[in-house]
């Protein structure tokens, strides 16, 4: 894993949830290739309504609930190390939008309150 601070590159993947790779959801494999290569981060968004190259608008309305619905997963790192990591994406993404955003970013580390104090689970006070 990288700490980041400052300038990076966030590459945003839209694709459908039901897109598979090996009969599995492709955005889990696409966060699981990206968390090997070692990349800083990655997140998987599911969306309520949308369309692409099909022109189908997909919604998780009612009555739709068994529609495609439009999922984005956004990974951040390096240009150098997101670039590295696009022939990846190039195999996996048969239809779909690949979007590159120059980006800041900062890192916010939390401040302890009085050092060593940590909750029933372990996990330090922010």
């Amino acid at each position: 894993m990288t700490r980041l601070t400052g300038s990076a590159l966030r590459v945003t993947v839209f694709i459908g949830e039901n897109d598979t790779w090996h009969h599995k959801p492709l955005y889990s494999e696409i966060v699981h290739r990206a968390h090997a290569a070692g990349l800083a981060g990655a997140s998987v968004f599911r969306g309520i309504e949308g369309f692409g190259a099909s022109s189908l608008i997909h919604t998780s309305r009612l009555l739709s609930l068994s529609e495609d619905l439009p999922v984005a997963i956004v990974i951040v790192d390096t240009e150098e190390r997101v670039r590295a990591f696009l022939p990846q994406l190039d195999e996996l993404v048969g239809e779909g939008l690949v979007i590159l955003d120059d980006c800041e970013v900062i890192r916010y580390i939390g401040r302890e309150d009085s050092p060593g104090k940590t909750d029933t689970k372990g996990k330090k006070s922010l």
